[in-house]
């Protein structure tokens, strides 16, 4: 058993379209594509929850996985189910650290969201043996069924940094896996798994 604490994200994120406009643009690429009824695993809930909020509206019934390495913001989760339990109905959200994922916990998605891909991992989560990168994508791609999509968010600071850039991750993802790449949607970076039509 080890004994070194949980690598989280001392920080909390509101909604900065400006700033950080792939959980606004995401919405938008659901709603074109017109995807509703789907399940959807969320990488970085932010304190705003808007892709947990939004996917809870009648109008898409979208059924939101969220999880978020940030006290804070599974904070303003809670306090959200407290005052809004109609949302809980499509949208819940985890505290944790996303590279501790077992897979026997998890359901086969529609869409998974990997915006923040490369910007938690380091020496920390490697003292208590958490997956890479790689790994993390090559799990939720496994638990992604034939014709789902996987986004990426290329405004992220770690897509393209010196040092392990997602995009390199990426790169290596595409070898080993069966997806083909859909090509952009605003800020965000869009695959679909092989297999498949949505």
């Amino acid at each position: 058993m080890s004994s070194t604490a949980l690598h989280y994200w001392d920080a909390s994120w509101d909604l900065r379209p400006a700033e950080c406009p792939c959980d606004v643009d995401f919405i938008a690429w659901l709603d074109e594509n017109r995807i509703v009824d789907a399940t959807i695993y969320h990488f970085g809930t932010g304190a705003h929850h808007h892709v947990g909020i939004e996917c809870a509206r009648m109008e898409r019934r979208n059924a939101v996985l969220g999880i978020t390495a940030a006290p804070q913001e599974y904070e303003t989760f809670v306090k959200l189910a407290i005052e809004r339990p109609d949302v809980l109905r499509h949208y819940n959200a985890v505290f944790g650290d996303i590279y501790l994922l077992n897979r026997k916990l998890l359901p086969v998605f529609d869409v998974v969201t990997l915006f923040h891909l490369c910007e938690f991992r380091g020496d920390k989560n490697d003292a208590y043996g958490a997956m890479t990168d790689l790994e993390l994508l090559n799990l939720l791609t496994d638990q992604t069924r034939p014709g789902g999509h996987i986004l990426f968010f290329p405004g992220s600071f770690a897509f393209d940094r010196a040092d392990h850039s997602a995009k390199d991750v990426i790169a290596e993802w595409e070898q080993q896996r069966a997806v083909e790449k859909l090509g952009r949607y605003k800020s965000l970076l869009v695959y679909r798994k092989r297999g498949g039509e949505r």
